[in-house]
């Protein structure tokens, strides 16, 4: 799959339409539409699925070195105003502020990152870890491990430092249910 199939795949998508065209407006540093929303709706228009078949949630990375929880609030509320009369749970995360939290939530460090696509490269599975953006008239895509695991719907573990075969088994259980399909290598 190229770069011109997989943008036409995501744009099936009217959530990720409509974000991707509101979000320039926010104007946030370095922000991106990434993950599920993407790679979920690639697999769903190769398995004949409705474009938003089991996709949880929409996630806006961006990374704005003020770290205050205030700053990111501010901005989540600004979000939550643009994107209000879109029926989907849009979640936005400061990729600066990670490392503050993700201990305690998860209960393993995490390191401090340079830019929103450096928390794109932590995702649990290669799958995951892309990210779009429109910036100048022209769509963006980040993708580390290129396309083709999202094409062959094949989920293939990212042994970060912070990997968590837990949390990798969670979600894989939960989308194999989903996309009955998918090829999942274990952790």
């Amino acid at each position: 799959m190229n770069t011109e199939e997989f943008l036409d795949r995501v744009l099936q998508n009217p959530v990720n339409r409509a974000i991707l065209v509101r979000l320039p407006l926010l104007d946030l540093r370095d922000a991106w539409l990434v993950s599920g929303a993407l790679f979920q709706t690639v697999w769903n228009t190769l398995c004949g699925f409705a474009p938003q078949h089991g996709i949880k949630d929409y996630d806006i990375f961006y990374f704005d070195p003020d770290t205050a929880w205030e700053s990111e609030d501010r901005e989540i509320r600004r979000a939550r105003a643009a994107f209000h009369d879109i029926d989907a749970d849009i979640e936005l995360r400061n990729q600066a502020r990670v490392h503050l939290w993700y201990e305690g939530k998860f209960g393993t460090p995490y390191p401090k990152l340079t830019c929103a696509t450096d928390g794109i490269d932590y995702f649990l599975m290669h799958s995951a870890q892309v990210g779009i953006r429109f910036v100048d008239g022209r769509f963006s895509l980040y993708a580390p491990h290129g396309l083709d695991d999202i094409a062959a719907m094949i989920v293939r573990p990212n042994q970060t430092a912070n990997f968590q075969a837990d949390r990798y088994r969670e979600k894989t259980e939960r989308w194999k249910g989903l996309w009955p399909a998918l090829t999942i290598l274990p952790a």
